[in-house]
């Protein structure tokens, strides 16, 4: 019988860390998501998120969920791709990380986003998952730049991108949630990487490599 990563590459992706395993959301991983993001990821009325998607109603929050992941896969091309990683720690799903690109060739630059359940916060989680992204996108990819953004306000996430290595990169004004916001603009380099003391595995890279179209 086919193995569904031989239909689809990026499946067989899995990025492993110390504590945490990153790699695509299945369709049979979707009901973890969901319950996961309907524990509680932030603040009430406090969404670090440009889309305050996590504030949806309950019945609303899966099937919109279902399709994001569905529509991500959809739309993946050499292009325009993203990677939407699920984050496991022991068995137990965690969060989300995201690493996407639009004309990777040409500009070698990534862009990075995640959350991580509430109740599990604080613990270096998000500083892992976001480590293992940047490694994969320099070291693998071959990326020259990796980018992100936070809210002015929100201290623990620029915190955690400060920690990496990121640097400023300008604060723009944009609408999230349809209010006016002042968005903090980082950028790391390979350069200015804080590197972890600890070396990423890395399962399932040259399919998907090529199916993304990346020569590495």
């Amino acid at each position: 019988m086919t193995e569904l990563a031989a239909c689809w590459p990026p499946f067989g992706l899995t990025l492993t860390t110390p504590r945490l395993a990153l790699r695509p959301v299945l369709d049979e991983d979707i009901p973890a998501a969901v319950h996961a993001a309907l524990s509680g990821i932030h603040e009430p009325g406090r969404s670090p998120f440009s889309t305050p998607w996590a504030e949806t109603p309950a019945e609303e929050l899966g099937p919109n969920m279902a399709q994001w992941y569905w529509r991500c896969r959809a739309n993946m091309s050499p292009q325009e791709w993203t990677l939407l990683l699920g984050i496991w720690h022991e068995g137990d799903f965690l969060g989300c990380q995201d690493v996407a690109a639009k004309d990777f060739a040409t500009l070698r630059t990534v862009s990075t986003g995640s959350w991580l359940r509430r109740d599990v916060q604080g613990r270096g989680f998000g500083r892992e998952m976001r480590a293992a992204v940047a490694l994969y996108a320099f070291d693998w990819l071959g990326a020259d730049a990796a980018e992100s953004e936070a809210a002015t306000w929100n201290q623990q996430s620029l915190g955690v991108s400060r920690s990496l290595g990121y640097q400023l990169n300008g604060i723009t004004r944009a609408s999230w949630g349809g209010k006016a916001q002042e968005v903090q603009r980082v950028r790391l380099t390979p350069a200015t990487l804080n590197r972890p003391d600890w070396q990423l595995q890395v399962q399932g890279h040259e399919p998907t490599a090529k199916y993304l179209g990346i020569q590495t």
